[in-house]
């Protein structure tokens, strides 16, 4: 399967040095995959990912989708595995469809030249869904893995890229 990997060279405690997306597949659209670049380059720039009982990090982050679940496969910088968490994907299904029906009208206003005020409009959308995304994955990590408030929201992007058929 191809494979979307980044990694920063600098490293430092409590935070996520690596990540690998092992199904990233391209996506449907340019204005999709330039949204999933910038996630990982953001990301990776800026963030806060302790998990519980795994000592300061750094951290290396392997997301995939495995049979419905989302799969948190966290490694040490080196790429060793240290811990895999298991998320269900079922919370997540209503907000993954409607990130991505605002996503989908987002590039279709501004491909259409769209007034400033609706490109605005969906836009403002699209961050709510986000931050609605990063509460649900902080609550479903609560106890197993710390992260501030944008890792999530990055985060949450990934998880809808990487799921792009609900």
């Amino acid at each position: 399967m191809p494979s979307a990997a980044a990694r920063l060279p600098a490293a430092a405690e409590g935070r996520l040095v690596r990540l690998e997306l092992p199904d990233a597949s391209p996506l449907p659209s340019a204005y999709a995959e330039a949204d999933r670049r910038q996630a990982v380059v953001d990301l990776l720039a800026g963030n806060s990912f302790s998990p519980a009982g795994l000592g300061a990090g750094p951290f290396g982050l392997h997301l995939a989708v495995r049979e419905g679940r989302l799969l948190f496969d966290i490694r040490d910088e080196n790429d060793q595995p240290l811990h895999a968490l298991v998320l269900a994907l079922g919370p997540f299904r209503r907000l993954i469809k409607d990130y991505h029906m605002v996503v989908a009208s987002h590039e279709q206003a501004v491909c259409e030249g769209g007034h400033d005020a609706r490109v605005q409009a969906i836009d403002m959308g699209r961050r709510g869904l986000h931050n609605e995304g990063a509460e649900l994955l902080l609550a479903r990590l609560a106890g197993r893995v710390a992260l501030d408030f944008e890792t999530a929201r990055r985060l949450f992007t990934l998880v809808c890229a990487l799921h792009q058929r609900i």
